[in-house]
């Protein structure tokens, strides 16, 4: 077995009569962000962070915008998708590290239901999934508020 670390990144634009959902929890705005599922950027990077350490391509190949079969599923019953891809491959996640960069809203009152729903999603301990936030001190458009994004990096473990 060898230890493979993946990348993930995704920003989604700000967008109105959408929910705003963010690690599988729904936040009171009344904006949420575009995309063609949930536009969920942090269940999204960590995603693709998981595929990465797998060589397993990046979401828009498993979960194409244009299949209306993924039209506002949720995220984490994508990343539910990518656990099941893993353990067919034999792999094993280790650990998931991700932040976000969000001008609003604060994150950190749910930050511990961010991780438990990823954590659950992915079937690990809560331990092994870290969510952090920031901002971009009103530089950029996710400093405005424009958008938000979202890194993320994982460590797997996989047969070589």
């Amino acid at each position: 077995m060898a230890m493979r670390a993946g990348i993930g990144y995704d920003i989604h634009a700000r967008a109105t009569g959408r929910p705003l959902v963010l690690g599988g929890v729904r936040f009171e705005t009344d904006w949420g962000l575009d995309g063609h599922s949930d536009a969920d950027v942090l269940a999204h990077a960590i995603g693709d962070a998981l595929l990465g350490a797998a060589s397993l391509g990046d979401l828009g190949h498993h979960f194409p915008p244009d299949d209306e079969k993924w039209r506002n599923v949720s995220s984490l019953k994508l990343l539910r998708l990518i656990r099941a891809l893993l353990d067919g491959r034999g792999a094993r996640i280790i650990n998931v590290d991700a932040t976000v960069v969000a001008a609003e809203p604060k994150l950190a009152p749910a930050r511990d239901a961010m991780r438990e729903n990823l954590a659950r999603a992915l079937k690990l301990a809560g331990g092994s999934v870290s969510v952090k936030a920031t901002t971009n001190e009103s530089l950029d458009a996710l400093g405005r508020g424009e958008g938000i994004a979202a890194w993320a990096i994982a460590m797997v473990e996989v047969a070589d």
